[in-house]
């Protein structure tokens, strides 16, 4: 770029810089509402049940894609079934009655 003399006619002013296309005006802060305990320790519950979900979802992938993998064969799920009961239990317990 060559220096050349610019030309400035009566009423204008030569500046060297970037245009402003608005007012200049001081940026106003928002006030800081204060934060609850209550808010944090729900943060910090929601934040611990989504990794606690995160994690359990990952482990159960992992163990499923192990089990895939395995060799086929006689495992313990695939053993005959020769039969089946279903017991009723029923617990009592013995000793004074609170009143």
């Amino acid at each position: 770029m060559i220096d050349e003399p610019i030309e400035v006619v009566d009423g204008e002013q030569l500046v060297d810089g970037i245009p402003v296309l608005a007012d200049v005006r001081p940026i106003e802060r928002l006030p800081m509402a204060p934060v609850l305990p209550a808010v944090h320790a729900a943060a910090a519950a929601a934040t611990g049940f989504v990794a606690g979900a995160a994690t359990l979802a990952v482990v159960r992938r992992r163990h499923a894609r192990r089990l895939a993998r395995r060799k086929p064969g006689l495992g313990l799920d695939m053993l005959p079934v020769a039969g089946s009961r279903t017991f009723l239990v029923h617990v009592h317990r013995i000793g004074r009655t609170e009143e």
